[in-house]
């Protein structure tokens, strides 16, 4: 078989695993660096889901570092299934937690004025969501290569 660029056991599929692991580490810094985050359930939300997501991505490049010293295929079906359930649940809770998050930031910052008036952090809270969304795409990526080679193997 062909290898898929992102595909587990890769040079490219171990770059991908990091970039997801060091965006959600970065989102969760950065709101954790934000005063009064714990005030909003969103905000704890996408801590936990970027946590969640941190631990998944991190395992998965550990799996890759193994597979590419010992030179061993990582493409076979039950390991592939377990990768895209995986993958599926942490796209749709990052998915679900940035864009929460990101609608509590609009709300405060463009409708509200509490940016201003409350003297929230709003840009900390805006680059931990913009650092969600591309944790995010990253991991929809991987699944999305992950659905196509559970459908070769």
């Amino acid at each position: 078989m062909k290898d898929v660029v992102g595909s587990p056991g890769t040079k490219t599929g171990l770059i991908l695993r990091i970039g997801q692991c060091g965006f959600a580490t970065a989102s969760i810094a950065l709101m954790v660096c934000a005063a009064g985050f714990s005030n909003y359930t969103a905000f704890c939300y996408l801590i936990a889901s970027m946590g969640l997501q941190m631990l998944w991505s991190f395992g998965l490049a550990c799996l890759d570092v193994y597979a590419l010293r010992i030179k061993r295929d990582l493409q076979s079906p039950v390991l592939v299934s377990l990768f895209v359930v995986g993958d599926w649940v942490t796209a749709t809770l990052s998915l679900a937690a940035a864009c929460s998050s990101a609608g509590i930031v609009v709300l405060y910052s463009k409708d509200l004025s509490f940016c201003i008036s409350e003297n929230l952090p709003c840009g900390k809270y805006q680059l931990s969501v913009t650092f969600a969304f591309i944790t995010w795409f990253l991991i929809a990526l991987s699944s999305h290569l992950m659905f196509w080679i559970l459908a070769s193997v």
